[in-house]
């Protein structure tokens, strides 16, 4: 029993065995059988696309095969056609070559013809020339025979007749342009300088180096004093100014060079007098508010000039500077109002002659703005002022004024000298400016000294103020033509050894007397 159980077992495993071998074959053949048809439904697909291919690119080889030769076609037209362009232009250009052949050919044989008649004119202008210079030579030999002189002596003559006719004519002409150039110049300079002076209206002035200050009572000098002149010495060291307390009723002189440390004073002073509280740490509060005020009319008095003469673009610190003008004065005349006085007659006088008015008004406005720091700074106004407007990007026609209206460089412009002449025109006027009685005299002394030590002067006198210098010539020691060169040496003379506001007339009279007795 038992082994026929093993061997149904056995039979029954041999037999799965071989059923699965069976499938597994089966399903190889299956799939081999699935594999082969897809092979060849590839393999047809791949035959499709390669004559699909094949059919494309044959058929993009006939396109390009037509595209090239319809190109060449087309090229080939073209070269055809500017070829025969070519041949057509050629044959135009060859037909007018042969015109123009043919045109120059013509003018050639136009110019023999000419050229030939040409020669034939000039055989027989030389032909008649030579009879004329026949002529003439038979003519010159009658006049020489008749006047006696040869041909050489006869030019010489008539240039020399014409020569001094023709000299004298011009001095003649020369002397009447000069007459009459010289008689315009002085009517239109005097014309124009008086309407000048007209029309600016000026005032006299006073240079001053004290102030006075009155007082309520004389007590307030006392306490102006101070305790052991605590006070006295607190304000003088404060503003550099000197305060006089003397026997003056009511009154303390202030005395000082610099006008604008006075006037700090003046104030200070004046309001230590209304306010009664006088002390050292009240005059130093006082002192200060018055510098403040008094830069405020500074400021105030240059913005006043520029409005007055109508100077616009100045920079601040030349307001500021030009203010400062009308604590400082020359010779007794206020610089501030001269400076104006200038700006106008200088803007007057440009008027006149056709010149940019504005910028002469600037010139002569400018051209003493050194004096507002010289005693500040070395050197001299006429630099000092050269350096600001420099400094403060004047024009240069402007710095050529300053610099030039004292004659320390030649002016190169109109305008410069313009402001010349309006300085010496403000400075020279009648109460302008004043002198000390003793310096006026040996002025004029030193005048006719000068003159004096010239040969040939007899005697000379300073007149008009020493604004003229007439001078009596010996007359057998200087000629007529000698007294114009003595004139200007005895100019030049003084120029060199004298300072003067204005200009001085040298005037000179040569006179000759015969005198003879009846008896």
């Amino acid at each position: 029993m038992g082994e026929v159980f093993f061997i149904d077992g056995l039979i029954t495993i041999v037999g799965i065995i071989v059923g699965i071998l069976f499938g597994a074959i089966m399903g190889f053949h299956y799939r081999k059988r699935i594999a082969e048809a897809k092979v060849g439904v590839a393999e047809e697909r791949a035959d499709k696309i390669v004559d699909e291919a094949t059919r494309n690119a044959e058929a993009k080889k006939k396109e390009i095969l037509l595209e090239a030769k319809e190109k060449s076609i087309r090229m080939k037209n073209e070269v055809e056609k500017e070829s025969r362009d070519r041949r057509n232009e050629l044959q135009r250009n060859e037909r007018r070559l042969l015109q123009k052949e043919d045109a120059l050919d013509r003018k050639v044989e136009s110019y023999e013809k000419k050229e030939e008649q040409m020669s034939k004119k000039m055989e027989e202008l030389e032909r008649q020339k030579e009879e004329i210079n026949q002529l003439q030579q038979k003519r010159l030999q009658e006049l020489e025979r008749i006047s006696g002189l040869t041909l050489e002596e006869a030019k010489s003559y008539i240039l020399a007749s014409v020569e001094n006719e023709v000299k004298h004519e011009a001095t003649v002409m020369i002397k009447e342009m000069e007459s009459k150039a010289k008689l315009e110049a002085d009517r239109r300079s005097r014309e124009i300088v008086a309407n000048a002076i007209q029309k600016c209206a000026v005032d006299h002035v006073a240079e001053t180096t004290v102030s006075v200050v009155q007082l309520p009572n004389d007590e307030m000098k006392g306490r102006i004093i101070g305790r052991e002149g605590r006070n006295i010495r607190a304000l003088e060291t404060l503003t550099g100014i000197d305060l006089i307390i003397d026997d003056t009723p009511e009154a303390v002189i202030l005395s000082g060079f610099d006008p604008i440390r006075r006037e700090i004073a003046r104030i200070a002073l004046e309001k230590l007098i209304v306010d009664g509280r006088v002390h050292p740490s009240r005059i130093e509060e006082m002192v200060e508010k018055a510098k403040k005020e008094v830069d405020v009319i500074i400021r105030d008095e240059g913005e006043a000039a520029t409005f007055e003469t109508g100077v616009n673009g100045l920079h601040p610190e030349l307001i500021r500077l030009l203010g400062k003008l009308k604590y400082r004065t020359s010779y007794g005349q206020n610089v501030l109002k001269h400076s104006i006085e200038v700006a106008h007659l200088t803007g007057l006088m440009a008027s006149e002659l056709g010149i940019d008015a504005s910028i002469a008004k600037r010139a002569g406005l400018l051209h003493d703005i050194g004096k507002s720091v010289d005693h500040e700074m070395e050197g001299s106004h006429v630099n000092i002022g050269v350096g600001l407007c420099k400094k403060y990007k004047e024009s240069a026609v402007v710095i050529n004024a300053v610099e030039a209206h004292h004659g320390d460089v030649e002016p190169e412009s109109i305008i410069a000298v313009l402001v010349q002449a309006a300085d010496a025109i403000s400075a020279a006027r009648p109460g302008a400016r004043r002198e000390t009685l003793e310096s006026y005299i040996k002025r004029l002394e030193k005048l006719e000294e000068i003159a004096d030590n010239f040969k040939g002067v007899e005697k000379s006198f300073a007149i008009q103020a020493g604004r003229e210098l007439r001078i009596v010539i010996v007359p057998e020691d200087v000629g007529d033509d000698d007294m114009t060169l003595l004139a200007r040496d005895i100019a030049k003379k003084i120029e060199e050894e004298l300072e003067y506001p204005g200009q001085i007339k040298v005037n000179l009279i040569r006179e000759t007397r015969a005198v003879e007795y009846a008896k």
